[in-house]
C-alpha cells in the first residue's frame, strides 16, 4: 500500500543524511520506524482507549480477588 507522509525540514534532512552514510534507502528507515514503533503505538493508545472507557463506566473492572476467585485460585 503506499502511503505519503510530510516530513519537517529537520526530520526530513536527518533521514536524507542517515541514508546517505548507511546507503540504505529512506524507505528502508521508514519502514523500520513503523514496523518497530507500531506495537508500542499500539499499546499505548488502545490502552488510552481503554481507560477512558473506564472512566465513562462503558469498561468492566474487577478487582483482583474476583480474578482469583474467577480463575480457581482461591484457596
Amino acid at each position: 500500500m503506499a502511503t505519503s507522509i510530510r516530513l519537517e525540514k529537520e526530520l526530513e534532512q536527518r533521514l536524507d543524511h542517515l541514508a546517505a552514510q548507511t546507503g540504505r534507502t529512506k524507505t528502508f528507515y521508514l519502514r523500520e520506524l513503523v514496523a518497530r514503533g507500531l506495537d508500542d503505538l499500539e499499546d499505548y493508545y488502545l490502552a488510552d482507549s481503554t481507560m477512558e472507557r473506564v472512566r465513562k463506566r462503558e469498561e468492566q473492572m474487577l478487582s483482583s480477588a474476583d480474578v482469583r476467585k474467577d480463575l480457581g485460585l482461591v484457596d
